[in-house]
Order: structure tokens, then C-alpha cells, then sequence
């Protein structure tokens, strides 16, 4: 039994034609496109349990790509992929499918019976165990569905994050450029001044000395020319922060409508 992907626009059609999942079918063999985006990997050996869990699915307002696998080609799969795991109510392998997601970071939801909840719960403490009682199917996405936003929030927390080290990392090498500023300049003026007193004698260098100097006097302008920038840009934050702060002040003195 082969995996099979189901788009969301995809995965509330329930005939037969390329690979949609149909009434009666027992197998998951077909290949359907996987829409973008983290999905949902549905684990299990009927395709009954993953039409149910797709098709409820689709009356949320956020619907995620499916990717419906078995439980034997399951224990292989890349599990980065996904987003949740779901693992249906009757699954051949379901020890060596639950054991192989122990190994990555994926959350894990399993529908249970009541008799093997308690086992699962104690043999497997990172699973999600859900009884498959009246109201299941309601209780699994909208258990899912909270796990997939809070991925999505810890997504979006650590690329915050990463963007606060680099600006971090930019205004310290910004502020210490701007302290060695002036020092840099010092001696940018210092070999510009040599450097341009060496070329108003001509007779004193060689041809190749003389154009060596001058490769240095140019290269020496386009830094001071570069600092230059520096100092500029600094002049436009400062205007810029000073700006900033006069609006702010007045739109809190400003008065509160209707008071």
C-alpha cells in the first residue's frame, strides 16, 4: 500500500477519478497532489478512517494538505514534513508506527479504544491518546487543529527571534563602526595627505612607484568617501528617531474622543 497526498481543494470530492479517495475503496494507493505548506500525515490501514478525518476537515475555516499513508510504509517516512500525525483506530503496525515517530519531533495524535487508552498512554507518554467515543472525530480536529497553530506560533516565535540576534548582531557592528569613525578617519587623512604630497614631486619616485601611490590615494578616497556615508546616515537615523518621538508624544497628549 502506497502513500497518497490529498489537497484540500481536492479532499472533499469523494469519487474515483485520479486517485480522489471514493466510496468503498479500501486502499490508499493513488497518488494525489500535496498542496503547499506544512500538512497533516493520517496513518492507517483503511481508508474509511482518513475520508472521515478529510472530509470533517474540510468544514474548518483552515484547511491543511493530507498526505494518507499505511501503516507499513509509514515506519520509513520523513516525518519533517509534517506538521501532526495522526494515527487511526486500527492499524497493523501501530507499535513500530508509534515507535519510529518517537524519534522525531512531530506531535503525535492516536484514536484508541477505550481498553488499549490506557496502555497506549503508559507505553507511549510524548502520544496524544483519544478514546474513540460519541464526538471523536469533532474532538480530533479540533485537538489537531490547536496543534498545528501553535506550531505555526513557535514557527513564527523562532524567526522573530532569529531576526532580533541579526539586527543584534548589525547595531553592535553598526556602533562600532561609528566609534572607530573617527579614528579611521584620522588616518585615512594622513596617508590621503602623504600620499597626494608624494605625487606633486614627480622626480622623486619611479614610474611604478608613482602609480602606486596613486592606486593608494584612490583607494584611500573611496574609503573616506565611504565613511562619509557612514556619518550621513547617522545624521538621517537621528533625524529620524527625533521624528519618531514627536509623534509619539503628541498623539498621547492628543485628546480621547468623546471624553
Amino acid at each position: 500500500m502506497n502513500e497518497k497526498r490529498v489537497a484540500p481543494e481536492a479532499a472533499s470530492m469523494q469519487h474515483s477519478q485520479n486517485g480522489h479517495l471514493a466510496p468503498g475503496h479500501d486502499s490508499m494507493e493513488e497518488n494525489v497532489v500535496l498542496a503547499a505548506g506544512e500538512g497533516v500525515l493520517i496513518v492507517g490501514d483503511e481508508a474509511e478512517f482518513a475520508r472521515s478525518v478529510v472530509g470533517r476537515w474540510q468544514m474548518e475555516r483552515a484547511v491543511p494538505a493530507f498526505t494518507l499513508m499505511s501503516s507499513d510504509l509509514c515506519q520509513t517516512a520523513n516525518f519533517s514534513l509534517h506538521g501532526i500525525a495522526i494515527i487511526g483506530p486500527r492499524v497493523r503496525c501501530r507499535e513500530a508506527v508509534l515507535t519510529a515517530l518517537e524519534s522525531s519531533a512531530v506531535p503525535v495524535l492516536v484514536l484508541a479504544a477505550d481498553g488499549d487508552a490506557s496502555q497506549l498512554r503508559g507505553a507511549h507518554p510524548r502520544a496524544l491518546v483519544l478514546r474513540q467515543t460519541d464526538g471523536w472525530l469533532d474532538f480530533l480536529i479540533q485537538m489537531a487543529g490547536e496543534i498545528l497553530r501553535r506550531a505555526e506560533t513557535q514557527r513564527l516565535l523562532r524567526r522573530a527571534e532569529q531576526l532580533v540576534t541579526a539586527s543584534q548582531r548589525h547595531a553592535t557592528l553598526g556602533r562600532y563602526m561609528l566609534e572607530m569613525r573617527h579614528g579611521l578617519n584620522n588616518c585615512l587623512t594622513s596617508v590621503l595627505g602623504n600620499a597626494e604630497l608624494l605625487l606633486l614631486e614627480p622626480g622623486m619616485l619611479s614610474a611604478e612607484a608613482r602609480d602606486q601611490v596613486h592606486t593608494i590615494h584612490t583607494m584611500a578616497m573611496r574609503m573616506h568617501e565611504v565613511m562619509q556615508r557612514f556619518s550621513s546616515l547617522e545624521s538621517e537615523m537621528q533625524f529620524a528617531e527625533k521624528g519618531s518621538h514627536s509623534e509619539t508624544v503628541i498623539a498621547s497628549q492628543a485628546p480621547v474622543s468623546g471624553t
